[in-house]
């Protein structure tokens, strides 16, 4: 037993020993493989890393370059704007002192009446510098013809006059931006004074009825001074009544001529429907004719259809009595009868050719 226990003892020592060395090496790998692995992905961090960094300057170097351009074209744009801007300006110096002269100003006005008329009616339905009132010289800008109550044609004139009152209004604009309330109500005064005085002006020149319509309209080019002007239902009131005059501007003026427009095209219609019933009455009258020339060739025709049955029922019967009693012959005998007639008429014709001949 003891040599047995010996032989175990050394036996397991040796196992022991040889286990000690496999642990041993498996360390060994283990950590040579693992400071390899370490390594590699040291490496591989590396070059990650330096490939990132390539990138990252890259693009940041792209957005870079891209922001300065975006930034340079902007500073171009805003220097080109600044130059704008300062020819604007000098264009707005310009507008203000074509502004301050009083011709120009109503010249203004009147172009813009001129276009708007020129967008929206036809050349033949309003005349330009027109003299509406009978034993005055006045010419109004312009006038539109409409159509007068008789059916002789007189036209009536509607006159439109343009009106710009710069000066009273610009006073106002400075009024509101100094915020003063007196020089508000003295602004709005004066502006209220010189639209009747314009106001007057057009109705004495200008209306003269029954050669005009009892009331003609103000023209203002601007939105703003229209505006001021209609935000008083008073003002409005007192130069309808008194001086028969009806303010507009650009908005409200275009309306007006759409509705004229409408009512010429209407009016035009109803010229022309007289004439469409003339029309019509005579396509009935015809139609009518028409219809009588139709009924009369129908009757004539069923007369002919039935003389023509009449006629074919007749000659038909006649004919098939008359052939009652005519033999009938069958096929061969008929065959020869035909031969024998054809021989005949060639002998004929044989014997016509030699008289003449002979003749000759």
């Amino acid at each position: 037993i003891k040599d047995r226990f010996d032989k175990f003892s050394i036996k397991q020592n040796e196992i022991n020993q040889d286990s000690e060395k496999r642990i041993k090496e498996v360390k060994d790998t283990v950590e040579k493989q693992l400071k390899e692995i370490r390594e590699d992905n040291t490496k591989q961090l590396n070059e990650v890393r330096k490939t990132v960094d390539e990138k990252l300057q890259k693009t940041l170097n792209e957005r870079l370059t891209q922001s300065f351009e975006t930034v340079g074209k902007q500073l171009k744009s805003v220097q080109e704007g600044l130059g704008e801007m300062k020819t604007l300006a000098s264009d707005v110096g310009g507008l203000k002192k074509v502004l301050s002269n009083v011709k120009m100003r109503g010249g203004i006005g009147e172009v813009q009446l001129a276009m708007l008329l020129e967008q929206i009616l036809a050349p033949d339905q309003y005349e330009a510098n027109v003299q509406t009132k009978k034993g005055s010289a006045a010419t109004v800008e312009f006038a539109i013809k409409l159509p007068g109550k008789d059916d002789n044609n007189a036209k009536v004139w509607l006159p439109v006059d343009a009106k710009f009152p710069k000066d009273v209004y610009e006073k106002l604009q400075e009024a509101y931006d100094d915020g003063d309330l007196n020089k508000i109500q003295f602004a709005q005064k004066e502006l209220d004074n010189t639209i009747k005085k314009m106001a007057k002006d057009i109705s004495d020149k200008y209306i003269d009825p029954p050669n005009t319509t009892d009331f003609g309209i103000m023209f203002l080019p601007f939105e703003g001074i229209y505006a001021e002007v209609v935000r008083k239902a008073s003002l409005l009131e007192d130069l309808q009544r008194n001086y028969k005059i009806i303010v507009t501007g650009p908005t409200t003026l275009a309306a007006i001529l759409n509705s004229l427009q409408m009512g010429f095209k209407t009016l035009a219609i109803q010229k022309r429907s007289s004439e469409v019933w003339q029309v019509l009455g005579e396509v009935k009258k015809e139609f009518e004719n028409f219809g009588g020339m139709m009924q009369r060739a129908q009757k004539n025709i069923r007369t002919g259809l039935n003389q023509l049955d009449d006629v074919m029922g007749k000659r038909t019967r006649a004919i098939q009595r008359k052939l009652k009693d005519v033999e009938i012959l069958d096929s061969s005998q008929t065959k020869t009868l035909l031969s024998d007639l054809k021989d005949n008429i060639l002998d004929f014709e044989e014997d016509d050719d030699e008289d003449v001949n002979e003749n000759d």
